[in-house]
């Protein structure tokens, strides 16, 4: 019975050591993910053509209700369009530029862009972040001849850089938007 008592009193010890160490005193880091309702792509042009606006807008983000889709104008062949993103919060008022924050925290963020094999552009020279990987918020699209198809814009959270493309970067997908442009 002695054997018992000791135990249960060394058990006792062991559960109030452990229950008044720092380790339990520190703060869960929160890595929080931004909200992102809009992701709008200016297409502008160099010489020639007019300015082409590619929009994804889910203004309840995770909710039952369906992102709509915008593509206002067509690409011109031959022409080179420097191309530039933006990513709204539009739950806040005003809207909240989440643009901003992906260029701040630019280590931990690169855009991808798949073109589909019917689509004949090329994307290139992106921005780069401040170690000098691509960025992506920032961009020269040249159209080729006319065709169209899917061009699909991927922002990663944290993507292992340097990479090869979307297939080898690891990370989290923030928003992905796919989009049905046409060259004509």
């Amino acid at each position: 019975m002695k054997n018992v008592k000791i135990v249960t009193k060394l058990i006792i010890a062991i559960l109030l050591f452990n229950s008044c160490s720092d380790y339990h005193d520190l703060p869960e880091v929160i890595h929080e993910e931004e909200l992102i309702t809009t992701i709008t792509i200016t297409l502008n042009p160099e010489s020639g053509g007019t300015k082409v606006t590619l929009q994804k807008q889910d203004l309840d983000g995770d909710g039952p209700d369906a992102p709509t889709f915008a593509v206002l104008g067509n690409l011109v062949p031959g022409v080179t369009y420097n191309g530039s993103i933006e990513l709204l919060n539009e739950t806040e008022s005003p809207a909240e530029d989440i643009t901003e924050e992906v260029e701040k925290e630019d280590l931990d963020h690169q855009f991808f862009y798949t073109i589909a094999s019917d689509l004949d552009v090329v994307i290139d020279n992106a921005n780069l972040d401040s170690k000098g990987n691509i960025l992506g918020t920032e961009f020269k699209l040249i159209a080729g001849a006319a065709s169209s198809g899917l061009l699909t814009v991927t922002l990663r959270h944290e993507p292992t850089k340097p990479n090869t493309g979307l297939v080898d970067a690891g990370g989290e997908t923030d928003i992905e938007a796919s989009f049905n442009v046409v060259v004509e």
